[in-house]
């Protein structure tokens, strides 16, 4: 039998740590065709999201972005006229628990979450829902997120 080379490549211009190559050599003729079938692979890591951005504007609304690491950008915009609240919801799931920042919005049945796919941990969440509600209370007046509520 002939002798297995392993070679390992962490290298390259994708973002550290989203793609790592594996290709198990015994001759060139398979080690392209490991190659060709990672390819699909390295398309998926690339078009992982690396960022979400929340954009408070009082007057005027919110903006959440997402900006992927190809250069796409999706943007969806919210009146501030159609925030009703801002909500923090503790999501449970089988094998996780973590905090969701979600919008109550006019006219929406379902709520709009703030971070589609991340999952920030609740001491990034906690600033950006009070500015959320001071925006709120800026709009339709004090104590409309639930502080300083009397019993």
């Amino acid at each position: 039998m002939g002798r297995i080379s392993i070679a390992y490549i962490h290298e390259g211009k994708w973002p550290p740590g989203s793609v790592d190559i594996h290709i198990i050599e015994k001759s060139l003729r398979k080690a392209v065709f490991v190659a060709i079938l990672l390819i699909p692979i390295a398309c998926i890591f690339l078009s992982l999201k690396l960022s979400e951005s929340v954009i408070i504007m009082p007057v005027f609304g919110v903006q959440l972005e997402t900006h992927y690491t190809s250069g796409r950008i999706i943007r969806r915009f919210i009146p501030a006229g159609e925030i009703l609240k801002p909500v923090l919801l503790e999501c449970v799931t089988p094998v996780t628990c973590y905090w969701s920042l979600s919008l109550l919005v006019r006219g929406k049945e379902e709520l709009v979450l703030v971070f589609k796919e991340l999952h920030p941990p609740m001491k990034m969440l906690l600033p950006v829902w009070k500015a959320l509600c001071d925006s709120i209370d800026n709009k339709e007046g004090p104590d409309t997120c639930g502080e300083g509520e009397d019993g």
